[in-house]
C-alpha cells in the first residue's frame, strides 16, 4: 500500500514518468513518458538549446562520421525512443537552456524563478522528459544543438538563472561542467601535485582555474593534452606548472612522456584528474597516481570497471572517486572561474561564442 510520503516521493523525484521499467528512477530508466504537458508538481520548459556531454557528442559525432543532418536524425531518434536525450552507448546526456512556460509553486519559491525565466539545468539531460518538435542547427564545434522542443522538471532538479553579466553560451559551457571544479576545490590541498588528463577541455580549464585557487604557489599543476590548439589554450591561460602533450590512451608511452618531462624528479601525482571525453583512458590515470594517492575520474567516458580492476591488478590502493556532478553552489563556482580568470574568459569567448572581451 503506497503512503502520502511514497507518492510524495515519487512526484518529487519523477517516477510518475518512468515506462520502462516500472518503478526505476527517471535518470537509469530506459523510457520516459515525455508528454510536453505539466502534471501537478511539475515545471514545464520551452527548450531552446542543448549542451551535449561532450563524451556524448563526440561518440554521436563519430558514428555520423561529422554529418550535421545524420547527427540531427540520431539525436531526435534517441529521443523518440527513450523519452530524454540520454545516450545508450554513453549513458550520459548533458544540459538543456530554456525558458519558463508552467511554474511549480513549491519549484518556483525554492530557486526564486518567474514564468519566463531563462534558465540552464544543473541535472543531466538523461534524468529530464524531454520532447523535441525539430532541431534548427547542428554547432560541431561546441557540442550544441538548437533546438524547438519542451522539457520536464520535476522537484528535485537542480537549475541555475542565467546571469546577467556574461554571455549565454559561455555561462551554459560552463554550468555543463560546473561539477567538476567544484569537487576538484573539495579534494586538492596545498603542496599537492595534481596532474589534469583532458586539461584543455572545457571541464579541464575550469579545474586548471581551480586548483590554481586552491593550491597557489603551494603545490605544482601538471597538465596533459593531446589537442594542438587546446595546448595553446593551456598555456595562454598561465595556470599549470607543467603542460605535457600526450596521448591517455597509450598510458606507458604517457608515463614515459610525463617521466622525461620531470628530468628523474618523482612524476607520481597526489591527485590526479581525469576529465578526457575519450575512452581507455582509465589505466594511464592510475598510473600517474601515487599508490595511496587519489583519483577524480570526471569523464563519462570512464569505465569503472577497467579503473577499478586495473587498481587492482597494479596492486594500487587508489582511493577513486566517481565525478558527481551536484555539490553546493557549484554553479556559483564555475562561473566565479570565468569572472575571476580574464584568460579562461577569452578563451571561452573564443570557443563558444560571437563575444569577444574587450581589451582593458
Amino acid at each position: 500500500m503506497q503512503t502520502s510520503l511514497d507518492h510524495d516521493i515519487f512526484r518529487e523525484l519523477g517516477i510518475h514518468r518512468v515506462i520502462e521499467p516500472r518503478g526505476a528512477l527517471p535518470q537509469p530508466a530506459w523510457k520516459l513518458d515525455n508528454t510536453p504537458t505539466a502534471y501537478p508538481t511539475e515545471t514545464l520548459i520551452d527548450v531552446q538549446r542543448l549542451h551535449i556531454d561532450s563524451a556524448s557528442f563526440t561518440q554521436i559525432a563519430s558514428a555520423c562520421e561529422r554529418d550535421t543532418h545524420r547527427i540531427s536524425r540520431h539525436i531526435i531518434d534517441i529521443v523518440a525512443e527513450r523519452g530524454k536525450m540520454h545516450n545508450p552507448v554513453t549513458g550520459s546526456g548533458g544540459v538543456l537552456v530554456g525558458t519558463i512556460e508552467h511554474l511549480d509553486e513549491t519549484f518556483g519559491r525554492k530557486h526564486q524563478l518567474a514564468i519566463g525565466d531563462t534558465i540552464v539545468s544543473l541535472t543531466s539531460l538523461s534524468w529530464l522528459p524531454l520532447y523535441l518538435e525539430h532541431i534548427n542547427q547542428i554547432h560541431l564545434d561546441r557540442s550544441e544543438v538548437e533546438v524547438k522542443g519542451k522539457a520536464i522538471f520535476f522537484r528535485s532538479n537542480p537549475l541555475a538563472k542565467l546571469p546577467g553579466d556574461l554571455p549565454q553560451e559561455m555561462v551554459v559551457a560552463a554550468l555543463d561542467v560546473a561539477g567538476a571544479p567544484a569537487r576538484v576545490a573539495a579534494l586538492a590541498t596545498p603542496g599537492q601535485r595534481v596532474t589534469v588528463l583532458g586539461a584543455g577541455g572545457t571541464a579541464g580549464l575550469l579545474t586548471l582555474c581551480a586548483l590554481h585557487q586552491r593550491l597557489g604557489s603551494q603545490g605544482e599543476i601538471i597538465a596533459v593534452e593531446y589537442g594542438e590548439q587546446a595546448l595553446q589554450d593551456i598555456a595562454a591561460l598561465g595556470v599549470a606548472n607543467v603542460i605535457i602533450q600526450g596521448n591517455a590512451t597509450r598510458p606507458l608511452e604517457l608515463v614515459k612522456q610525463v617521466q622525461q618531462t620531470l628530468s628523474g624528479r618523482d612524476y607520481l601525482s597526489d591527485l590526479s584528474i581525469n576529465v578526457v571525453n575519450v575512452p581507455n583512458t582509465e589505466i594511464a590515470t592510475i598510473l600517474l597516481t601515487k599508490p595511496d594517492g587519489r583519483v577524480l575520474f570526471f569523464s563519462m567516458a570512464t569505465s569503472f570497471t577497467v579503473a577499478a580492476l586495473g587498481a587492482e591488478g597494479m596492486a594500487r590502493q587508489v582511493e577513486m572517486h566517481i565525478g558527481n556532478g551536484y555539490m553546493p553552489d557549484h554553479g556559483k563556482v564555475a562561473l566565479q572561474l570565468l569572472r575571476d580568470y580574464p584568460a579562461l574568459r577569452a578563451i571561452f569567448a573564443k570557443r563558444f561564442s560571437s563575444y569577444q572581451e574587450k581589451q582593458k
